[in-house]
């Protein structure tokens, strides 16, 4: 039988980020599994999150179910030190250190929204999230977030540990070293995974068309993040980006450089298993294709929106393009799918996205720790929804497990016969 635990923890940085985290899921927080980014994610709830309707004096359920009464009533804050006191005087494993009970106190204030890409990062973990952004870190090398109340695989980065045993986009985690994860926290799930190199996890995965869960030893590494390929084959250059991390624009540079110079008939853009990153980097990917307009909008909780514009470079712009995504595509992918779909400058390919389309900003706090909150969702430049929603495909075509077993990839067999 597993054992469930629940906790909060936390990780750091002031950037605004997107993560499914990504993605991903977060950020999401980016499983540095290691440690969603995107969030990346990576986009779901840990526990289903009804409508809420606001109205004086407190907020309704649907309409008809009230919140308990003691959510609407004053309260003292003297109730917090009795708690403190308590925990403090009658704990039976003493002593009870204060600064663990601190910190804790502050991961639940943000935990209580029920939001997995809201969290407080305390400084340890706040420092390995920034290691992860910045395209190096030690785990697993998976990006998780939460989906249908479960923890889900948004992605396994290529060539890491993860993909390497096995982990597929959309695995569902039931257990984390003989744990439950019912109900367990995003941040706390991302905690017992990552660890250091030649460090083993063991993770309980269940997959859609098997029939029973299946435990998948993993020894940690050091992740190094490539998050840019350029391949030129039969006069189609394919680029696949794994990520949108702080590297990633310098490297695209160079793949831009390439195009520009070989003059490929044709581009595919491979977002596939690609979790999220930074905002910027996305907007600044998609101005490759994008000249006027805007490239994605920030929706607020008062339905205030600001748009980020394009940049204006499009240099790709003129390249027949064909862009594949799936499950795993999440947070800055989204952004990107949905930004070149709307304007007409590429044709989707492939499986609908993961739907992490919720904009975390993180403050960074004087001793080194963090909060990530939740504060808009993402919307495409036709105002389509990117969170829980994803991007579907233009053209639906399903990579099964057969056809992965068996090493073929239809997706982009479907790609390279649009830009024949």
């Amino acid at each position: 039988m597993f054992q469930t635990k629940i906790q909060g923890e936390g990780g750091k940085k002031s950037v605004r980020n997107i993560l499914k985290i990504g993605i991903v899921g977060y950020l999401v927080i980016f499983l540095i599994i290691g440690s969603f980014l995107g969030g990346l994610v990576v986009g779901e709830k840990i526990m289903v999150k009804k409508e809420i309707a606001s109205v004086e004096g407190g907020k309704v359920l649907d309409q008809n179910e009230k919140l308990p009464d003691y959510l609407s009533k004053d309260v003292a804050f003297d109730l917090y030190w009795k708690v403190w006191n308590l925990v403090k005087d009658k704990y039976i494993d003493q002593p009870v250190v204060d600064t663990k009970l601190f910190y804790g106190s502050l991961a639940g204030i943000v935990a209580a929204l029920g939001d997995p890409y809201s969290v407080y990062l305390d400084p340890e973990t706040s420092q390995k999230f920034t290691e992860e952004l910045s395209g190096s870190f030690e785990g697993i090398g998976a990006e998780i977030g939460i989906k249908n109340n479960r923890l889900t695989i948004i992605a396994p980065l290529p060539d890491t540990p993860a993909e390497k045993a096995g982990l597929k986009a959309s695995d569902k985690i039931y257990g984390i070293d003989g744990l439950d994860t019912t109900g367990m926290a995003l941040d706390y799930a991302t905690n017992l995974i990552r660890g250091a190199k030649g460090t083993d996890v063991t993770l309980t995965i269940g997959r859609d068309g098997l029939d029973e869960l299946k435990d998948y030893k993993i020894t940690r590494d050091v992740i190094e993040i490539k998050s840019v390929s350029l391949t030129i084959k039969n006069n189609i250059a394919t680029i696949k980006l794994s990520y949108f991390n702080g590297d990633t624009m310098a490297d695209f540079e160079k793949v831009v450089q390439e195009i520009l110079i070989k003059n490929p008939k044709g581009i595919i853009l491979d977002l596939r298993n690609n979790p999220g990153g930074f905002l910027d980097t996305a907007v600044a990917v998609a101005s490759e294709w994008v000249k006027d307009g805007t490239v994605v909008f920030e929706e607020f909780g008062n339905k205030e929106k600001t748009d980020y514009p394009a940049e204006g470079r499009t240099r790709l712009k003129d390249y027949k393009t064909i862009i594949l995504t799936n499950a795993g595509s999440a947070s800055a992918s989204e952004i990107v799918a949905g930004a070149l779909q709307d304007y007409k400058k590429a044709t989707l390919v492939g499986e609908k996205t993961f739907g992490k389309g919720s904009v975390q900003e993180m403050e960074t706090l004087d001793d080194g720790s963090a909060v990530k909150i939740t504060v808009a969702h993402w919307l495409t430049p036709n105002g389509r929804s990117i969170n829980e929603q994803g991007i579907a495909p233009d053209i639906e075509v399903k990579l099964t497990k057969e056809d992965y077993n068996a090493n073929k990839d239809p997706q982009m067999a479907k790609a390279l016969e649009l830009l024949k």
